[in-house]
């Protein structure tokens, strides 16, 4: 198994792992731990998440992939060739793209692939639609709309369309966009995931048909048998998911298609004390130690004795996140659910002026220079540096406790300074960088006025992920790993009120929809450059 198999990171802020010399353990068996983030699920059309997806990749496979580290060459996977142009597998109005499905291949039950099996995952990945998920990924390509029902939850998606825009001919799945699609090809080469049809709906799964397909959209993870199940052709394949104790143990699939991998066991367990962390991976028992959540702990793991530290760039922005209708149900982070100085209404990040206030109280150059010692840059806008569209001019907010004043000062019509809010911000459970950012934002937003309150909340991340999804945290902070290396999926993400942010904020900006559907749909880059 190569190391691009296991772990997959496409990310700009720097990353820290640290790894155990090999031939002082186990060779054959490769133990991981993480400082946090348990998997949410393992159902390729559900998870949505860097932590899940680890695991998801080494059990299932796309059609493409990308070749080596690069983020622009793709190569083929579980289809025999890359479509271009020039093989005569995209049509020359750029809308068809077909992909020839390799022969031979057998799934970990020993069922062999198939071309309806491809067909199959694609729509399965799409029908799935749950809420902030994955599919408008593809369904915006190819349905032409990113989701599947409306605000309100009725269903817009016209299935019978969808059917006839993924067909098997012969031993090639046939895509038909309605109009080109520039980053299509980026984005099968991570989510066309395929799965064994037969399998899937003889464990309750979609059948397949338009009849049934709403009874299995949106729906809760634990309901699909694929939630702790799988059957794909990756180079591993599940041995057992201890979720109590955040572990996961996969094991070498011997038929795999190409060269089986070298280690009979892969082993991938959560821990959040660094202390534990650290004697297992100085005492060889750990291979790979995963310290992206805390470059704190640096020092204390750079002179042990056969461990080395692998220091890389990846592709990702991290963000603070005000949501801008909250749930009031049973939610404690809004304490009396009123601006009466002893807690925030559901819609207090409505107001521009408190939003700005909040953006002018968090110290930016300490965060980056303290907790990620220098390893990060302040992005200007959601698009990150060295893609089309980023704005290397656009001034960024910065620590200004005088502005943060003048505006709160005007939030709410004076209100919010008169009487001041309590309320939590959350982290993530074990994730020390965001938990520093938090107690940074706590330590300057009640230095800027006493009658202001905050708690500084942490969730394991599953709970947390579930709390984002449902409203229930007035300010978050999560991260983007590019699904695909296009401007638009950061702008879309960030920006579009179907994207995954804006959904889990209840934020809606007409404006911003129609430049990123622009930008999007636009083929010539001097002009997607101006859009973005």
């Amino acid at each position: 198994m190569t190391a691009r198999r296991l772990l997959v990171k496409l990310l700009f802020t720097a990353v820290c792992l640290y790894g155990y010399d090999l031939r002082a353990g186990n060779p054959k068996l490769f133990v991981e731990l993480k400082s946090g983030g348990d998997i949410e699920s393992l159902d390729p059309s559900w998870a949505f998440d860097t932590t899940s997806d680890e695991a998801i990749m080494n059990i299932y496979e796309p059609l493409i992939f990308y070749k080596g580290a690069s983020i622009k060459e793709l190569e083929p996977m579980l289809a025999t060739k890359v479509p271009s142009v020039t093989n005569g597998l995209i049509s020359a109005d750029g809308k068809t793209y077909t992909f020839p499905i390799r022969q031979g291949v057998k799934f970990h039950d020993g069922a062999l692939l198939t071309c309806e099996d491809a067909r199959y995952s694609i729509l399965r990945f799409m029908i799935t639609d749950r809420s902030a998920g994955p599919s408008s990924l593809l369904l915006e390509p190819i349905a032409g709309t990113p989701r599947t029902r409306d605000p309100e939850g009725k269903t817009v998606l016209d299935f019978a369309n969808l059917e006839r825009r993924v067909t098997c001919h012969g031993n090639g799945l046939v895509i038909t966009l309605p109009k080109p699609y520039g980053p299509f090809l980026s984005i099968m080469a991570q989510w066309s995931y395929v799965l064994p049809k037969a399998w899937a709906m003889s464990h309750g799964e979609w059948d397949g048909t338009a009849a049934t397909w709403m009874k299995h959209n949106n729906t809760l993870k634990e309901t699909s048998y694929l939630f702790d199940h799988t059957n794909g052709t990756g180079p591993f394949e599940l041995e057992r998911w201890d979720k109590s104790v955040k572990q996961i143990t996969l094991k070498r699939f011997a038929a795999y298609w190409r060269t089986p991998a070298r280690l009979e066991r892969v082993v991938i367990k959560g821990i959040a004390e660094f202390n534990t962390r650290k004697l297992l991976i100085t005492s060889g028992d750990a291979d790979l130690l995963d310290e992206t959540q805390g470059r704190q702990f640096e020092a204390q793991l750079m002179n042990i004795p056969k461990v080395k530290a692998l220091d890389f760039a990846y592709l990702r922005n991290e963000a603070f996140f005000f949501v801008y209708d909250l749930d009031p149900v049973a939610n404690a982070a809004i304490f009396s659910g009123k601006l009466d100085g002893e807690g925030i209404p559901t819609d207090f990040f409505k107001d521009a002026d408190v939003r700005r206030g909040f953006a002018y109280a968090f110290d930016y150059d300490a965060y980056i220079k303290e907790v990620l010692k220098s390893k990060a840059y302040y992005v200007r806008g959601c698009i990150p540096k060295g893609m089309l569209g980023y704005a290397p001019g656009l001034a960024p907010y910065a620590l200004d406790f005088k502005k943060a004043e003048t505006h709160f000062r005007k939030a709410w019509g004076g209100k919010v300074w008169e009487k001041g809010f309590k309320l939590a911000i959350y982290h993530d459970t074990a994730n020390i960088m965001r938990q520093m950012a938090c107690e940074i934002l706590k330590k300057n937003l009640e230095r800027i006025n006493p009658k202001f309150k905050v708690e500084v909340r942490s969730l394991i991340w599953s709970t947390y992920l579930a709390n984002a999804r449902n409203f229930k945290m007035p300010v978050f902070q999560l991260g983007w790993t590019a699904d695909f290396a296009d401007p638009h999926n950061f702008a879309f993400a960030y920006l579009h009120s179907e994207g995954n942010y804006p959904k889990r904020q209840r934020l809606v900006n007409p404006a911003w929809d129609k430049l990123v559907d622009q930008a999007n749909a636009e083929t010539d880059p001097a002009k997607r450059e101006t859009l973005y």
